[in-house]
């Protein structure tokens, strides 16, 4: 009895050591690719009379038209007809604060590669990754300093790097195979 309480109590120290080193080992790796939430980016506002929007190509591309919404309270009666309803006071929206706000000064561009696409804000003295994304079967890695980004993509013995740097100039992209 004594013999299989100790095998039992050997297995439960040891399955428990083994879980707590997969948990670190798994926390630090996923710790390192933590990513800044993604941001909207500001759509150019064209000239509307310019371009004039094509119509759907099948029925099933139109968009149903807004449903009307229906008053929650009954209009006052003790007010006179007459007198129209009072308008809505605009309200200015929060300005963001200065630490939180991330200024759009370039181009946005989309690089696809064999491993994946990796999409930049080009801007005349630096760039910022918007977004990286893996193909079907390839893992991601990105590697940010102040003069450069680097995204790999990775499977088996592939690698495809996707370099921007900014150091000396405007920034450029390089892509290579590895």
């Amino acid at each position: 009895m004594r013999r299989g309480l100790v095998h039992v109590l050997a297995w439960l120290l040891a399955t428990g050591a083994a879980v707590t080193l997969s948990w670190w080992g798994v926390h630090t790796v996923m710790a390192g690719t933590a990513y800044d939430p993604p941001r909207a980016l500001p759509i150019k506002a064209a000239d509307a009379t310019a371009k004039e929007p094509k119509p759907p190509a099948t029925p099933s591309e139109r968009t149903p038209p807004p449903k009307r919404r229906t008053p929650s309270a009954p209009p006052r009666t003790d007010e006179p007809a007459s007198t129209p309803p009072p308008s809505p006071t605009p309200t200015k929206p929060p300005s963001p604060s200065p630490a939180s706000t991330t200024t759009v000064t370039g181009q946005v561009k989309s690089y696809d590669t064999d491993g994946g696409r990796a999409v930049f804000d080009l801007g005349r003295t630096s760039a910022s990754l918007v977004s990286a994304t893996p193909g079907a079967g390839w893992s991601m890695q990105v590697w940010k300093t102040e003069s450069w980004i680097r995204v790999e993509f990775s499977s088996g013995a592939d690698r495809v790097s996707v370099f921007c740097t900014w150091h000396d100039g405007p920034p450029r992209v390089e892509i290579g195979t590895y």
